[in-house]
């Protein structure tokens, strides 16, 4: 609810710092006392469209700023509101403001944070409706009706559980046409992969092959030479040249040499010993050299086979990876990924048949709370033109229009296919015939005045359970309307404040009487200037105004308004 309003420099206001209460609150005064430009204040704080004209003649710019507290519905729908657009500050408070200045520029604020006008209107019309201008009426506007028939009819739990619905098809239908759309781009890649993949498996590469190909390639290539330096250690080790004798042959004789030395000086015979070592192990080396060149020959096949391997592994390597396991993780991975695009058509499938269920679904559900909406629809136009009667409009016609459109891609309902949404197939919106004979038309149509205010509060006051708006300003609602139509209008308005805090400007008693609190607004010459007064009234001030609004300023006046207000409380009690 609207706690308090701070006005600066706006019109005839000089600086006005206004303390709203729960319940039903009444603004009266005089006609030009300043009481309709509260609430065009209210209605610039809340997103309205500002001019420089509305800036106190000699001000530089004109504020206004309004602090809210929010409880029930309203605070959920408002809080999560402000942490989606990150603008969330003190829990359960919301502080709105707005600048004027005498060049015309406006700046908006929500929370201390500087925002875009239509960002502050949308958050305002979850806090106040406005009757009077209009713009802050959520009943005028037909995208709320449906919300409102719902909560009227207590259909929360099988719209959400509809809304579940929607919210999966809608991810179904957005991965169909994912794939869809990249069907051929899907194909193209499923024969890019399946070649990369092919190519890879039949190459049959070992992870260490490259190495050992390499040697062989060195080995084979280098034949010749390798079998003549083979042959040659092989004959200086074991054979010799003819003249000259081999390295073992040399060896013997020094051991011949050194066992006789052993015998002269035995202090020798450990040589022996290393010498025996050093000759064996020369004749070791000398038969591997002799195997190693017997196993040696030159093979050209062979040689070719090398060569178009590692230019094959060299190949591969320029498209798949550096080394022969970078290549092999390659055909890993995509084949993992051909394995996952193969599987789309699968998947597509899938979807497809998922879509065909969900939509079967959602028309069920959807048909059921379209046959709810209708029976509600029928009590609701009832209760509310029982509500118009009350006030005195009883020749008023009240419809709550309910249509459906068919769509190709809609749900199933029936033998036909209709458009929806996440609340449904059902297009809804309030229309209303003030006078025998004139056809139905949209609230937004109806002529404006008295005769608007009264359908409004008839409205609200059914709906007040289902409407979350917590702020309901009323303004010229007792226009065209008398006295005893007017009490009607206080008691209505007192019962409308059970679930809102009620605004109201009036000039009737009568209405006035039925107020929590009531609010006196008046003019005053201060110098050379005139500035609005607000006063809140006390008892006592309170039956002088109605005595005065009675038009009769005298004992008798004042005991008719201390009445009203004992027939007010009666009602009331």
């Amino acid at each position: 609810m609207l706690v308090e309003l701070h006005v600066q420099h706006f019109a005839i206001i000089d600086d006005l710092h206004l303390v709203f209460h729960p319940g039903f609150n009444v603004l009266t005064g005089e006609t030009g006392a300043g009481k309709s430009i509260i609430i065009d204040a209210i209605e610039l704080l809340l997103g309205g469209k500002g001019s420089q004209e509305m800036v106190r003649s000699g001000e530089r710019l004109a504020r206004i700023e309004g602090l809210f507290e929010l409880s029930g519905l309203a605070e959920t729908r408002v809080q999560h509101w402000l942490r989606a657009h990150e603008l969330e500050d003190e829990e359960g408070m919301v502080m709105l403001s707005r600048e004027i200045r005498r060049g015309g520029r406006t700046v908006a604020r929500i929370n201390g944070r500087a925002v875009a006008q239509a960002l502050l209107a949308e958050l305002g019309d979850m806090l106040v409706d406005i009757h009077g201008q209009g713009q802050h009426l959520s009943l005028l506007q037909p995208r709320t009706h449906i919300d409102l028939l719902d909560a009227y009819a207590k259909l929360k739990t099988p719209r959400s559980e509809l809304a579940t619905l929607v919210a999966e098809l809608r991810q179904v239908r957005a991965e169909l046409d994912h794939l869809r759309h990249n069907a051929r781009e899907i194909a193209r890649r499923i024969d890019l992969l399946s070649y990369q993949v092919e190519e890879i498996e039949n190459a049959g590469l070992l992870p260490d092959e490259e190495e050992q190909l390499q040697r062989e390639w060195r080995r084979l290539s280098n034949a010749e030479a390798l079998m003549n330096e083979a042959a040659m250690v092989n004959a200086l080790l074991s054979e010799g040249d003819g003249e000259n004798p081999s390295a073992l042959d040399i060896i013997g004789q020094a051991m011949t040499h050194l066992e006789k030395l052993a015998r002269l000086d035995p202090d020798l015979t450990t040589l022996i010993s290393q010498a025996e070592a050093l000759f064996e192990g020369l004749n070791d080396l000398a038969r591997e050299i002799a195997t190693y060149g017997s196993g040696l020959e030159f093979d050209p096949n062979r040689l070719a086979e090398v060569e178009d391997r590692l230019s094959l592994i060299e190949r591969l390597k320029r498209k798949y990876g550096d080394t022969i396991e970078e290549i092999l993780a390659f055909g890993e991975k995509a084949r993992e990924e051909l394995t996952k695009l193969a599987d789309s058509e699968t998947r597509s499938e899938s979807l497809e048949a998922r879509e065909t269920e969900l939509l079967r679904l959602i028309g069920e559900k959807a048909e059921t709370l379209s046959l709810a909406r209708q029976e509600a629809a029928q009590q609701l136009a009832q209760a509310v033109e029982q509500e118009l009667a009350d006030l005195r409009m009883g020749g008023t016609r009240f419809l709550v229009d309910i249509q459906q459109r068919e769509d190709p891609e809609g749900c199933f309902v029936g033998d036909q296919r209709l458009a929806f949404t996440s609340s449904g197939i059902d297009q809804v919106q309030f229309l209303v015939s003030a006078n025998p004979g004139e056809p139905l038309r949209p609230l937004a149509k109806v002529a404006s005045g008295g005769e608007a205010a009264r359908l409004m509060l008839a409205l609200k006051h059914v709906l007040s359970q289902a409407d979350a708006t917590p702020t309901l300003i009323f303004d010229e609602i007792d226009q065209g309307i008398g006295g005893r139509v007017g009490a009607v209008v206080g008691q209505k308005l007192r019962a409308l404040a059970e679930n809102h805090q009620v605004l109201c400007v009036t000039h009737l008693p009568q209405i006035a009487a039925y107020a929590d609190r009531h609010l006196l607004v008046s003019k005053q010459v201060v110098g050379t200037r005139t500035i609005s007064h607000l006063q809140a009234l006390d008892e006592e001030a309170r039956i002088r105004e109605l005595a005065a609004m009675l038009g009769a300023d005298t004992d008798a006046g004042r005991q008719s308004a201390q009445e009203l207000l004992q027939q007010a409380r009666a009602h009331r009690d």
